[in-house]
């Protein structure tokens, strides 16, 4: 990963800052946890063993690994775990010297009324929250977890409906987009926000769609078929967010659009381009579109050349 500069004093603040929420949240800084006779230390480790895969139980040393705990600190903690009957050591199958850590049949009963009652506790944590809320909290949990390294990148994405706020977000995030990358002016902004003003005011349930795409509680694209005429579908406003790119997106939107229009007994999609714009250019080729029309224009502050392009259905 490249660096484009040191994290400054600021950054370095508002990390230290959540820690200390972090810490206090989930009652770390008390020696006991979930109104139980256990530590967090020891619950984690009841966790790390209860969760291993039963064929390769760890030993204390892979735990230490795992946790980043100190060996002689879990050595007690292991040590203290086992003279209350909840965990013991089993010299591995392949190796006597090793000692694989499990748990005991009480140590699986503990275990279980801790890991509930940690349930509980988050459940009602997340209760006072909105659907949409909690899309943005585990959203960013999993931004946070990818972005320091912990874990594959596994980021999927959610094609849903609008939901109000999205259709001014659209707006706002292809008018600053287009301005960053290409330099256009508002005026563009101003023509998406029209055309998405018309979808709304003109709307019809049966003929036409649009799609929000979010990645990990955050609407990363978006794409809207209109109707032109009784055999002809529109594809509009195709976006796709720079942090979701390289990802299948953008081709996953067009590929619903020609589903749903298809669906719905139009006989051919048309969209309008220019052909500045390369990355859509190629996904509409592979889906299927051919260029049948292109003229040069003037708009959004820059000279274009705006092209139409075509795919039956």
């Amino acid at each position: 990963m490249i660096q484009d500069e040191n994290p400054s004093d600021s950054d370095i603040a508002s990390v230290r800052q959540f820690n200390r929420f972090h810490t206090r949240l989930v009652g770390a800084l008390n020696d006991r946890l979930l109104a139980s006779d256990y530590s967090l230390p020891q619950v984690r480790i009841l966790y790390e063993i209860a969760n291993a895969r039963p064929d390769a139980p760890p030993s204390a040393r892979e735990l230490g690994r795992i946790l980043r705990m100190d060996t002689g600190y879990l050595s007690r903690i292991v040590s203290g775990l086992e003279g209350e009957g909840l965990v013991m050591r089993t010299p591995s199958s392949d190796n006597a010297k090793r000692l694989a850590l499990t748990l005991t049949d009480r140590g699986r009963a503990v275990f279980n009324g801790l890991n509930a009652a940690s349930a509980e506790e988050v459940a009602a944590l997340l209760a006072p929250l909105s659907k949409s809320e909690r899309g943005q909290l585990v959203g960013a949990m999993h931004r946070i977890r990818r972005l320091l390294g912990d874990g594959p990148d596994d980021r999927t994405f959610i094609l849903r409906d609008p939901r109000p706020g999205d259709l001014g977000w659209i707006t706002h995030r292809q008018g600053m987009l287009y301005a960053r990358e290409y330099g256009w002016d508002w005026t563009f902004e101003a023509l998406v926000a029209e055309i998405v003003g018309q979808f709304v005011k003109e709307f019809i349930p049966d003929r036409e769609r649009c799609w929000i795409a979010e990645m990990e509680g955050v609407v990363v694209g978006s794409v809207f078929v209109v109707r032109q005429d009784d055999e002809t579908a529109k594809l509009r406003l195709l976006y796709v967010d720079p942090a979701a790119r390289g990802r299948g997106l953008g081709r996953r939107l067009v590929e619903e659009c020609i589903r749903f229009a298809q669906g719905k007994g139009y006989r051919r999609m048309v969209l309008w381009t220019n052909d500045i714009l390369i990355s859509a250019r190629r996904i509409y080729e592979a889906a299927g579109f051919t260029l049948i029309e292109e003229e040069p224009h003037h708009s959004f502050g820059k000279d274009l050349v705006g092209q139409v392009w075509e795919r039956n259905l």
